[in-house]
């Protein structure tokens, strides 16, 4: 595994030499932010030794450099899930990559569920901490000593600084932003009324299926993280419907907007 990611983080430094400070991973219906960054290079993934593609029609697969607010980042058009039959060392995989690469901090989003009452359609969660249902863990096997201990500490998952930040710059705009816990479900299929029932009981506030494993494997590196939920549809008694994927992608990019100043403004801050 380690050699694999040598080879992929070697062929992107030959094609492009800049050392990024800042990683983006954006999730479904968040493609938008790219038009912000003063893109310097663009690399497909199927192009990278190693890496997966992205099997999600939402989701573009692309690596894009450039500027930010001024810093270094790396954006990850597209990212992967374990419901696309990737095992979580393969959905991972660009995360060790990233590090590599030299990223300092990783900023995540996603699109989840809303299970906490006080939820809207379009809002914003910055997620504080995570419950982990899914079925594989990301650390499973040997561990890369390279990169961090055989148990990182989970205490802090998230970034709390940057949390306070976030939560700052969130109220100086008027964005509609919550703090909250997010689950992490295998997928793809959406929950069930009982199991939407289970979930909240258990503490979470929205519900997902990605972002986890990349915070985990972040930790066991002692990179930073930050994460951030666009609630795209409404998960609790009274407001359960049936869905579609093109209702998902409109909420997000309906709420895209005050995400992109968020994370604007992070940058510009770290």
């Amino acid at each position: 595994m380690i050699q694999k990611i040598k080879e992929a983080v070697n062929f992107i430094q030959q094609r492009f030499s800049g050392e990024p400070q800042f990683g983006i991973i954006l999730g479904t219906g968040l493609g938008s932010l790219v038009n912000d960054v003063e893109a310097e290079h663009t690399i497909d993934y199927d192009e990278i030794p190693h890496f997966p593609v992205s099997t999600v029609e939402s989701h573009s697969g692309k690596l894009i450099f450039g500027k930010l607010s001024g810093k270094n980042v790396v954006v990850m058009q597209g990212r992967f899930h374990y419901y696309e039959g990737y095992s979580m060392e393969e959905v991972t995989f660009p995360v060790r990559v990233l590090k590599l690469l030299g990223i300092r901090k990783l900023f995540i989003s996603n699109a989840a569920g809303g299970l906490n009452p006080e939820y809207q359609i379009s809002d914003l969660m910055i997620i504080e901490d995570h419950i982990n249902l899914l079925p594989e863990n990301p650390l499973r096997g040997k561990n890369l000593d390279e990169f961090g201990g055989r148990f990182p500490d989970m205490s802090e998952p998230y970034d709390l600084s940057i949390v306070d930040q976030a939560l700052d710059i969130a109220k100086s705009y008027n964005i509609p932003t919550h703090k909250g816990v997010y689950v992490s479900v295998p997928g793809p299929n959406l929950e069930t009324r009982a199991e939407y029932k289970y979930l909240r009981i258990i503490g979470a506030d929205a519900v997902g299926m990605s972002t986890v494993p990349e915070n985990i494997v972040a930790r066991h590196m002692d990179l930073p993280c930050f994460a951030i939920s666009v609630i795209t549809d409404l998960c609790t008694p009274g407001n359960i419907k049936k869905i579609s994927v093109e209702e998902v992608i409109a909420a997000a990019m309906k709420a895209e907007p005050g995400m992109t100043q968020i994370m604007r403004e992070l940058i510009r801050k770290q």
